[in-house]
């Protein structure tokens, strides 16, 4: 244990221009953005403009994502996999680090980026799907040789994701998976700002990869949603039947500075295995070798010691030229995760209950993930994001942009996690498949139960953006994996139950018989 980072940031972070805190990443969207406007400023000629036109529209690399096709993985198979995973992942932040560093290559050559990049990437995507199958067959298990396929990458530009088109953008009521409602109303009519940019901004922030301005809108000018106050799973708990208790724990906002890059859920034995800095609540010794019986007899930040359980999430970073504690680190500042990490000013835990019915206990150990880290490249299926502003909360929850608030406003994520569990398994090979959201009218479907849905809503106190010609002045943004670009999208949640039977029990009573308990 003790791979979890406590170190105090200070308040005299240093202050420095954007492009100084650009290292290996954030140098190679900064070149971009620069030899993109000087080659279109200068008299080379209509090919060479044509190269630099589309070097620049090639922001990111987008991959299949295979550990969310796996349906079944062996026991004795599941951590040679889970490491195989972790690998697909450091392969495409390796080569989106080699891209963002080779803008003035690529705009020479229309072929640099398939030969050096995507083609050596696709050959050692393949060997590492390969021995993903060799550790599933050698334990026993079926491999589904359509894995095999998912080795290719492409490449995409910063302002469209892969799930977006048709996909997202129809406000007031997309319907995603399992019932959940992602009301993301008005986000196309958002007071002038485009959603399309330009490319001669489409990669900036003071890491070179993102915020850019078009992920950012006036939340004083976005329309109401078709559903006001719905939230992300579709239904409140409090309808006209069912459980209408709640169960609120008080765990802090990790005023102890509790982080790390790793996510023992889907990268178990892995360091860095999510690329990005998470914030820690609750259990205090989560990381990536962390097991359940170290995590069951760990200490707490929860004033109720009975909840041991894990609530974590990636931090929320201010770009203002400041460098935190980790601008040298992996996950951190060398992998475009810039600025002052901002502590959250709230952070609420509260479960609630089911419209249609009672709730049964969690079993201990349970892990759900809620969103996807990588829904700018994977598509909206997995997404599950809410973001407003105080006093906007029962009117906007924005999906795809970061909500600028008007003063005295602060900035809000809240997540309502899946709640109908599969009776049987504590996690899945996917790590979503044995949760599911509630289907339109609050029953679960497949034979799943009813359990207690953790809602998380986290405040910020953030210094308001500006949109100054195209361009974001001082933004905000989630960690994210480097080739997801901080897009707001890919916001996500997680949660490992280690409740004491006695506080899990009281939890359940309170729900289903209506009370309010903490």
């Amino acid at each position: 244990m003790g791979r979890n980072i406590r170190k105090r940031r200070s308040s005299m972070a240093t202050k420095a221009v954007a492009a100084s805190a650009a290292l290996a990443l954030g140098g190679g969207g900064l070149i971009w953005a620069n030899f993109y406007a000087s080659a279109h400023e200068s008299n080379s000629g209509q090919n060479s403009t044509k190269a630099a036109t589309a070097a620049a529209q090639v922001a990111t690399i987008s991959c299949p994502d295979v550990g969310q096709k796996l349906t079944n993985v062996p026991n004795g198979a599941k951590q040679g996999v889970a490491t195989e995973l972790a690998n697909l992942d450091k392969q495409i932040t390796e080569a989106y680090t080699r891209l963002a560093s080779t803008r003035r290559a690529q705009t020479n050559d229309a072929s640099f980026v398939q030969n050096a990049i995507t083609g050596p990437l696709k050959e050692k995507r393949a060997a590492t799907i390969d021995r993903i199958r060799i550790n599933i067959q050698r334990s026993g298990g079926q491999f589904n040789s359509a894995l095999s396929q998912l080795a290719a990458c492409t490449t995409q530009s910063a302002n469209t994701n892969a799930g977006q088109a048709g996909n997202g953008q129809n406000n007031g009521g997309q319907q995603n998976t399992g019932g959940q409602q992602n009301n993301n109303g008005g986000q196309q009519n958002n007071g002038g700002q485009q959603n399309n940019g330009n490319a001669g901004q489409a990669q900036n922030g003071q890491g070179g990869n993102g915020p850019v301005a078009a992920d950012f809108v006036d939340i004083t000018k976005v329309q109401a949603n078709a559903q006001l106050g719905v939230g992300a799973n579709g239904l409140k708990a409090n309808g006209n039947g069912g459980s209408r208790g709640t169960f609120t724990s008080s765990c802090g906002t990790n005023g102890n500075d509790n982080h790390n890059t790793d996510n023992v859920i889907v990268a178990p034995g892995v360091t860095n295995g999510a690329h990005h800095l998470h914030d820690y609540v609750g259990n205090q010794n989560n990381d990536a070798f962390a097991s359940d019986q170290e995590l069951a007899g760990a200490g707490t930040s929860c004033q109720n010691q009975g909840d041991k359980s894990s609530y974590f999430w990636p931090v929320l970073r201010v770009q203002d030229g400041s460098q935190d504690f980790d601008q040298n680190n992996d996950g951190g500042g060398k992998e475009g995760n810039v600025g002052k990490i901002l502590q959250p000013a709230q952070a609420q835990i509260k479960f609630v209950g089911n419209k249609r019915g009672k709730v049964v206990a969690m079993p201990t150990a349970l892990r759900i993930i809620t969103g996807d880290a990588k829904a700018f490249v994977n598509g909206n299926a997995n997404a599950n994001v809410n973001w407003s502003c105080t006093g906007f909360e029962n009117k906007v929850q924005l999906e795809t942009q970061y909500p600028i608030c008007p003063q005295g406003s602060q900035v809000v994520r809240t997540t309502n996690f899946q709640s109908c569990w599969d009776g049987q398994n504590i996690d899945s090979a996917n790590h979503r498949t044995h949760v599911a959201f509630v289907q339109a009218d609050g029953t679960c479907a497949n034979g799943f139960k009813a359990i207690p849905q953790l809602q998380v809503r986290l405040v910020y106190n953030v210094p308001a953006p500006k949109l100054q010609n195209g361009t974001v002045v001082q933004p905000y943004a989630v960690d994210s994996f480097p080739e997801n670009l901080h897009k707001p999208i890919t916001d996500h949640n997680d949660f490992i139950n280690f409740f004491s039977t006695n506080l899990m029990n009281k939890m359940v009573n309170c729900i289903n018989t209506g009370k309010r308990c903490k």
